[in-house]
């Protein structure tokens, strides 16, 4: 039993992960988002929200107290958020961390795949590889979520690529994204410092 906080907890990856945790788990989770007011169904047992800003240090680091794990699920400025993540959990002194960023990043798709989603050919990738640059070189209990673009199916057929190999498949459902964060969250070893393409079987 571990506890948890999910920043972007409203977003539509966070949201599905919430579930999983809820549904697989005991884990005690706290949900952190600037537009908390919009979570509902909360269980008052096992969860609690805050309301705050990433790039506000002192509501970031009320909500890490005590905490196991940090997941991050995020949009926007994704090196200037990272680097506020890492900077709060060095205060408070949480070491794991599991970010989602994106497939193309290290531009390890193979043309078979499609190579245009790349960072070289493709520059909003720029923030998420950014960010990972932060998060991989932070020295914390890391793991980099690569995803394919997720989709909203049921299933949880998935398949993991590490850095250093070319991308697998193009496609990823929210739920198995979530089914892997999951798993990493409640084990100590599973892809500790480790940067993991996720993706459906072609």
């Amino acid at each position: 039993m571990k506890k948890i906080l999910l920043i972007g907890a409203t977003g539509s990856v966070g949201g599905v992960t919430r579930q999983s945790f809820l549904e697989e788990t005991n884990d005690y989770l706290t949900l952190f988002s600037r537009n908390a007011h919009h979570i509902r169904g909360i269980n008052s047992e096992r969860e609690k929200v805050i309301s705050g800003s990433v790039l506000t240090a002192n509501e970031l680091e009320a909500a890490m107290e005590n905490q196991d794990v940090v997941f991050a699920s995020l949009s926007g400025n994704l090196k200037k958020m990272a680097e506020a993540i890492v900077d709060a959990m060095k205060r408070v002194g949480v070491k794991k961390i599991i970010f989602i960023s994106s497939m193309g990043i290290y531009n390890e798709i193979p043309a078979s795949i499609g190579a245009s989603g790349n960072l070289n050919s493709n520059p909003i990738l720029r923030t998420y590889r950014d960010a990972t640059d932060v998060i991989e070189s932070s020295g914390l209990d890391y793991t980099v979520i690569r995803p394919g673009w997720f989709d909203s199916s049921n299933d949880t057929n998935y398949q993991v690529t590490l850095k250093g190999e070319p991308f697998g498949g193009h496609d990823i459902s929210r739920k198995s994204i979530a089914d892997l964060v999951v798993k990493i969250a409640d084990s100590d070893t599973l892809y500790v410092k480790e940067s993991v393409g996720i993706h459906r079987p072609e």
